[in-house]
């Protein structure tokens, strides 16, 4: 499989692939693991009914969003498949959902808490610091992110799921992390989810941080 030529060639190739699959993604896709579960109650420990939660890379909305929702939470998911987001409206409509790319998304309000659930892989990995950047613009102090990056210093690929080609990249978790702590998190929690073997997979690893210190700007300098 060839690779994209550029970023927007890898953005436009997840977009038309989640765009055909969503349907079978409904139906493979319907409940968090037990290791996501976890994740989850982190993310929503002492947040109160009714607090705003951003789900970057939302998808159908099922299972995270599902089950933020299920906790009393509101939910802004934002995702760039058209037809991923129609699912999601569908199932959850009272949420809000915002059909944008997660590189490109500046988020307007601030945020309980934040989730970005096996998307970062699918952005080039030069753009998932200035992600972390506004995500903490968009996060008061103390405020959870439960966010999933690569397992492996692998360089970035293409794979089929459903019979369609997908891309994907990530720095390796020790540098995720880094990135992490300099925009403004601290780390709470981490484990693999998947280990990288010598076969496709090339690992998943899960964080949970917290926001800490003043808010940052969406540039990643602190707030004044």
């Amino acid at each position: 499989m060839a690779m994209p030529d550029t970023d927007a060639d890898a953005t436009a190739l997840n977009r038309q692939s989640y765009d055909a699959i969503a349907a079978q993604w409904m139906q493979a896709r319907t409940m968090p693991s037990a290791a996501e579960r976890r994740f989850l109650d982190l993310l929503c420990r002492g947040l109160p009914s009714g607090a705003a939660v951003l789900d970057l890379g939302c998808g159908s909305g099922r299972p995270i969003a599902e089950h933020l929702v299920a906790q009393g939470l509101r939910v802004t998911g934002v995702d760039q498949s058209p037809a991923m987001l129609a699912a999601a409206q569908r199932l959850l409509p009272t949420q809000t959902w915002v059909l944008a790319g997660i590189e490109h998304f500046v988020p307007a309000a601030p945020f309980a808490a934040a989730i970005a659930w096996d998307s970062l892989f699918h952005l080039p990995r030069q753009a998932h610091a200035t992600v972390f950047q506004r995500l903490r613009a968009a996060l008061p102090p103390g405020a959870a992110l439960a966010l999933t990056v690569g397992g492996s210093a692998h360089p970035a690929f293409t794979d089929t799921m459903f019979e369609h080609e997908f891309f994907y990249d990530s720095h390796p978790p020790e540098a995720a992390v880094a990135l992490l702590r300099e925009a403004g998190f601290e780390i709470e929690h981490s484990e693999f989810l998947n280990l990288p073997t010598s076969g496709r997979d090339k690992g998943r690893f899960a964080i949970l941080a917290r926001a800490c210190g003043p808010a940052a700007t969406q540039d990643g300098s602190a707030a004044r």
